[in-house]
């Protein structure tokens, strides 16, 4: 592990930043404001795209756009190339969250001088055309998104369009917008503890129209490169395909439900879709309760349910598993660099999540102020060392013409499959168990892409450490 430490941060010299910049131009609008325009998001950027989801209050002491916006040159040197912001709208104070989970309980039930610490959730929202100004204005808003596109950087908002807070004035002025019980009462949304908000009418034409009007408001006058839409799955599919539609009219965008339903990546509907089964048996795999027998079972499972042309997003934490599920320190232990290796090496694209750069360890607050650390260490040059292989390296691709993926014969305990595209190959072999392994290769020159040493193999296998792998450049 020390060699492995000490040669991740030796990388880091020898790795730039020097992608191809995309066209940054200046326009004036009707109001003679001067616009920053960014050539759209391309199939191409998703092949090699690396996305973190950015907590702006958690991100920095501040809690703000400003603090988030100054280190987005260092998101760029992991190899981020979309960033998804969790909402930036205002939070409802009518049932503002203070703790959460079945039994949770609202800011009004404290005393009062302790309710202004409970923030509430950013999935509440007030007005989906206005900045929270927890964060700041709407003028920081946008040189936060001018600065990730002067980076090569896309900016993708969380929407929430299956509910709102209970302050949106659609709950005032039209709350036939709203899902009702039988006593024409405004509901939560069914089958959930989310008593934060209320739950949308998705019969009612009117309120799907000015939704998508909300939506576009953010393509065309702030200049954002499309959405991360939460539980897009509760959403009927014929809203996405008049919604998508609508976005992609005005320009190409990005869009990635939290979803896993395949028929939301047909049709050009979504671009991407949650691996939530992958990350399940991730865990799994790091607690004993998988076994490499399902990772190959998930594998065939991708091959039957999905098409070849399908995105899913590869991640051992977010914002929910971190907060509730979570570190990733105590579900993987001391399997966490295996399981990293293996999201960034599944085809599909891998995500980072506020403070994982940083070797959080540290459950964060969902409903009040808290904050990550901001110490590089060993598994930030990790992160870059694998972010610098996603983004340089045809075989690493995963997007619509992903690479070729083969698992390979192996022993029990070890898993080994390649990668390859465009004339280049990578193996990856890891060992799955807590005994020392021998694993049997092609005869053949490879570089050791993490220790950077060359190998040269004719019928002597390698050897593995428990829970080690290695990633192998043909």
């Amino acid at each position: 592990m020390k060699n492995l430490i000490l040669t991740c941060m030796a990388l880091t010299f020898i790795m730039s930043c020097n992608s191809d910049k995309k066209d940054v131009k200046k326009s004036v609008d009707a109001d003679n404001v001067t616009k920053d325009t960014f050539t759209p998001i391309s199939q191409n950027d998703m092949e090699s795209a690396v996305i973190y989801e950015a907590n702006i209050r958690q991100y920095s002491p501040e809690g703000t756009f400003d603090e988030f916006t100054k280190d987005i040159p260092k998101l760029k040197s992991l190899g981020v190339k979309i960033i998804w912001l969790m909402p930036v709208f205002p939070i409802s104070e009518t049932k503002r969250k203070a703790t959460g989970g079945p039994d949770s309980k609202f800011a009004s039930d404290f005393p009062e001088g302790e309710r202004e610490k409970y923030l509430g959730s950013y999935y509440a929202v007030t007005d989906f055309t206005k900045i929270n100004p927890e964060f700041g204005t709407k003028e920081d808003f946008r040189e936060l998104v001018k600065t990730a596109h002067d980076n090569d950087i896309y900016i993708i908002l969380d929407w929430v369009p299956n509910h709102t807070g209970w302050d949106h004035e659609w709950l005032k002025n039209h709350p036939e917008y709203y899902t009702q019980n039988e006593v024409g009462e405004i509901i939560h949304p069914a089958g959930t503890d989310w008593t934060d908000v209320a739950d949308l009418n998705y019969d009612n034409q009117e309120m799907r129209h000015e939704m998508i009007e909300d939506m576009n408001y953010w393509i065309t006058q702030e200049g954002v490169d499309g959405f991360r839409c939460d539980v897009a799955g509760s959403v009927p599919i014929d809203f996405w395909k008049t919604a998508i539609s609508s976005l992609r009219s005005n320009k190409e965008v990005f869009m990635l439900a939290e979803a896993w339903e395949p028929e939301l990546l047909k049709d050009d509907l979504f671009d991407m879709a949650y691996a939530w089964d992958g990350h399940h048996l991730m865990n799994g795999l790091a607690k004993g309760e998988k076994t490499l027998a399902d990772f190959k079972t998930y594998v065939e499972k991708l091959t039957n349910d999905y098409d070849s042309d399908d995105i899913l997003m590869n991640f051992i934490t977010n914002h929910d598993e971190n907060s509730w599920s979570g570190t990733i320190k105590e579900r993987m232990g001391n399997k966490k660099e295996l399981l990293t290796a293996l999201e960034y090496m599944m085809p599909g694209m891998p995500l980072i999540y506020s403070g994982q750069e940083y070797d959080l360890d540290h459950r964060l607050k969902f409903f009040e102020k808290d904050s990550i650390p901001k110490n590089k260490g060993p598994y930030f040059e990790f992160l870059k060392a694998l972010g610098k292989l996603k983004t340089s390296n045809p075989a690493m691709h995963g997007g619509k013409q992903a690479a070729r993926f083969e698992i390979l014969k192996a022993e029990d305990d070890l898993l080994m499959f390649e990668r390859s595209k465009d004339g280049q190959s990578i193996v990856f072999v890891a060992n799955f168990s807590d005994n020392q392994h021998m694993a049997s290769l092609d005869k053949g020159q490879y570089l050791d892409y993490i220790s950077d040493e060359k190998l040269v193999l004719n019928d002597e296998p390698i050897t593995l450490e428990p829970w080690s792998f290695k990633i192998l450049i043909k």
